[in-house]
């Protein structure tokens, strides 16, 4: 089935159904060998030559490879992959290789003119679409039917903790002071955006905006969010904690905590609290939250 509309002045020509022969109760395509990889708790990856690295062009970015694990996992060729913080467009370029539909939102137009870039710069897929829209993720649900997204797959906001002058204490000697030093990393400062907000109001927005998606997810449709948490002021401020609550106050159910393994791509790792306040470093790691629509 296909999902044809004309919502908020954008046409949508976006698929929604299976294009492989899997058998109905198959979540995915896999083969029974990589199934046992992502069965893991603990995922590395590594960035590849096309990953967007460059925080002048976004302040936080996760690897194609880890996109593409995460749709891999959780849908099948022609279903809808939905990213409602799209970014520098990671999720889609995971999805136009993997044939998925996938649409995503973002209030930045920059951000949507490098989404359209990095596809521009593909092949066409096979039966799939992939596109970048500018707008509010509050209003996703003017786009989309409800139980036809697969997957809900980003990386949101920090809440408000990127919202300051950059450190960059988890550098070491003369690499602390680069060209990010000092530098205030946030996506936007428009009233909209969650990056300015208190833990407490991101938490709040968060369930208002999963709330609204939460019709658009098919029944036993994953929801995948990557979050660190950080650290201000000497304290650990626990974004995934915030994440969780919201969620499950809306009526997903978290299924999966996975950690991304940050260390292999971490060098010249800065000393934290030595010698009597131990830390553990949040660039080293982040939470992969798997929720579901019970």
């Amino acid at each position: 089935m296909a999902m044809l509309a004309e919502r908020s002045g954008v046409a949508l020509n976006l698929g929604t159904e299976r294009l492989c022969e899997c058998p109905p109760k198959h979540i995915n395509c896999m083969t029974a060998k990589e199934w046992i990889k992502s069965q893991l708790g603990v995922w590395q990856f590594h960035y590849e030559s096309r990953d967007i690295r460059d925080k002048n062009a976004h302040p936080a970015t996760y690897p194609i490879a880890l996109a593409s694990r995460c749709i891999s996992l959780f849908t099948h060729e022609g279903e809808l992959v939905l990213d409602p913080f799209v970014g520098s467009g990671t999720t889609l370029v995971a999805a136009r290789d993997l044939n998925r539909n996938a649409i995503g939102f973002d209030l930045k137009d920059d951000y949507i003119d490098l989404c359209h870039d990095r596809l521009e710069g593909m092949d066409e897929p096979a039966g799939s679409m992939q596109m970048a829209i500018c707008g509010d993720a509050r209003s996703i649900e003017e786009y989309l039917e409800p139980e036809s997204v697969s997957l809900v797959l980003t990386s949101p906001p920090y809440a408000n903790l990127l919202n300051r002058p950059r450190l960059n204490k988890s550098r070491r000697g003369s690499e602390r002071k680069n060209d990010q030093y000092l530098k205030t990393e946030q996506y936007s400062q428009d009233a909209r955006d969650l990056g300015i907000l208190d833990l407490e109001a991101y938490q709040e927005a968060m369930a208002d905006i999963y709330g609204g998606l939460f019709p658009l997810l098919k029944e036993r449709g994953h929801c995948v969010i990557d979050v660190p948490d950080m650290w201000l002021d000497n304290r650990r401020i626990t974004i995934h904690t915030a994440v969780v609550e919201a969620l499950r106050s809306v009526g997903y159910e978290l299924r999966n905590t996975i950690i991304w393994d940050r260390t292999n791509i971490v060098n010249r790792v800065g000393i934290f609290g030595w010698p009597s306040n131990y830390i553990t470093m949040g660039t080293t790691f982040e939470y992969l939250l798997d929720f579901w629509k019970p």
